[in-house]
């Protein structure tokens, strides 16, 4: 998909008229990018996950933007300490963007592009932050294991200058408590989450959620799996973010999510499904550091992955 005429000008502005909220785009700054790579984490209410996804993230990253949306749970002054706690505080970054915005689903559609609340302006103005020449869009529930953290940081000087996608295979890991966790290697996800940053590929507003634009033709490349997986608790709720879950049966789209639902709920009633994988950690060690750092670096390779193929289905 091309690039829209907006984003080849300075910036956006939002209909709100919140002009310290409008949109500077950074290629267009006097003093221009920098080489290296950004992660750039939206995160609301992520203190749990933070000191499992930032230390390796730091490590790997030549810097990592974290923009807390209207976190009730010290959100922000976790991930400081856990920078500093790691000994990279210099690589982070911690901001605020104060507007509520709109759920993945029927409330992001219904809600103007150019909204303060809409998910596409959203994400526009954290990546509106970056300052290096590419960048990961990264969940704040994200953790990379041992290969995985090294992977990312060879990549990293790799692609500044690269016109390519990166996608990132992640295995959701469902934890029932500090020792018991189920790994799900029955869903096959690899989506885009490395970009470089310029006018070709900024955000857009589609059906159910945000979608970044690529020019056409573009070479993109895959991780192998069992780099990258993603927390999810079964004492929580995992699906806030989306208007109504119901939805996901009414969208090719929505295949990944229906996976989780049916995985989240089908453990949540004791029954273990097909793809899962019951792990328990030893004493005195956390179940999300024993599979990120023993159980899946451990595991034969090549990793066997894969009941439901879901590769990034939101292009248009």
């Amino acid at each position: 998909m091309a690039a829209s005429g907006s984003a080849r000008g300075t910036g956006l502005s939002n209909i709100e008229g919140h002009t310290d909220f409008d949109i500077t785009w950074p290629w267009a700054r006097p003093e221009g990018l920098r080489g290296g790579s950004t992660a750039v984490l939206r995160v609301k209410d992520e203190a749990a996950s933070l000191p499992f996804v930032l230390p390796p993230l730091l490590r790997s990253m030549d810097h990592v933007l974290l923009v807390d949306n209207g976190s009730t749970d010290g959100t922000a002054d976790v991930a400081r300490a856990t920078a500093s706690a790691s000994g990279h505080a210099g690589r982070l970054t911690v901001t605020e963007y104060p507007f509520e915005v709109a759920r993945a689903g029927a409330e992001h559609l219904a809600v103007h592009e150019r909204s303060v609340h809409s998910l596409a302006y959203f994400y526009n103005w954290c990546f509106a932050q970056v300052r290096t020449r590419y960048s990961f869009k990264w969940d704040g529930d994200m953790v990379l294991t041992t290969e995985g953290e090294v992977s990312l940081g060879d990549l990293g000087w790799q692609v500044g200058d690269a016109q390519v996608i990166i996608r990132v295979p992640r295995h959701g890991l469902y934890l029932a408590d500090d020792r018991t966790a189920y790994l799900d290697l029955g869903l096959r996800n690899a989506e885009e989450w490395g970009f470089p940053t310029g006018p070709d590929f900024v955000f857009t507003k589609a059906f159910e959620w945000e979608v970044r634009t690529t020019p056409d033709p573009v070479r993109s490349f895959a991780l192998p799996h069992g780099l990258c997986v993603e927390l999810k608790y079964l004492d929580g709720d995992e699906f806030a973010h989306w208007t109504d879950p119901a939805s996901f049966a009414t969208s090719f789209r929505n295949k990944r999510k229906r996976r989780e639902w049916a995985v989240f709920h089908s453990l949540r009633d004791g029954v273990v499904p097909e793809g899962v994988h019951e792990i328990h950690a030893p004493e005195g060690v956390h179940v999300v550091d024993h599979v990120t750092r023993t159980w899946l670096p451990q595991a034969p390779r090549p990793l066997q992955v894969g009941t439901v193929v879901v590769t990034d289905d939101r292009r248009p």
